[in-house]
């Protein structure tokens, strides 16, 4: 675990996004299509740890994206080249374009400065969407790395921002997957090879820390 001031000289506000995935009411909420991953997003307290930092992030002034996955009703431009994709398509609950599958899920609060980018295809948040020249029109340093799955999206976001020169921090209470007991262990095996880990507590205490005078 990295100590109070390193994890703090990477969270300035000024040059840190937040970035909140699939965290819409058709995979983490009561009415998932899902239901054993929004379950476990829930009982794990990941969701709650989620709002938790988009509020503070709200507080400190660091932008917040929430990347969305949703499909056209008739399907146009999505995958179908893997399981996944095929699975998802039998689905009872599709993450339909303009339905409330697709919007972001209480108790995470969207404000009006938040970004919202939506994808119609891949496994992704960040490859082949609008988020990496946002990230970098914003300045950004530091990618706050939250949502689901650890199994599929969570990786994939974290990879493609450190390929593209992003360092990353990942509260490790932030995400979630299925197994339960996968999470921790990607975590350990993977994602710390690469990320930062910390807890949402750390994460937030960094935020909320007086900055310096002059520091921008």
């Amino acid at each position: 675990m990295p100590s109070y001031e390193q994890l703090s000289e990477l969270l300035d506000p000024t040059t840190t996004v937040l970035l909140t995935v699939e965290c819409q009411q058709g995979v983490v909420g009561p009415d998932s299509a899902l239901p054993e991953l929004a379950g476990e997003m829930r009982s794990s307290g990941a969701l709650a740890q989620v709002a938790r930092l988009v509020a503070a992030a709200h507080e400190t002034g660091v932008q917040v994206v929430h990347a969305i996955a949703e499909r056209r009703p008739d399907g146009r431009g999505a995958n179908r080249n893997a399981r996944l994709f095929r699975a998802a398509e039998r689905l009872p609950v599709q993450q339909l374009s303009g339905t409330t599958a697709v919007r972001v899920a209480p108790p995470i609060e969207v404000a009006d400065e938040d970004l919202v980018v939506r994808r119609l295809h891949g496994l992704s948040p960040i490859q082949g969407t609008d988020v990496d020249a946002l990230l970098r029109n914003l300045g950004c340093r530091t990618l706050v790395v939250t949502g689901v799955s650890a199994n599929v999206a969570i990786p994939n976001a974290v990879f493609d921002a450190v390929n593209r020169g992003y360092t990353v921090v990942v509260p490790k209470d932030a995400i979630a997957g299925v197994p339960s007991d996968y999470t921790p262990a990607m975590i350990r095996n993977t994602l710390a090879l690469v990320a930062t880990v910390a807890t949402t507590d750390e994460v937030l205490a960094c935020l909320k820390r007086p900055r310096r005078a002059g520091r921008g």
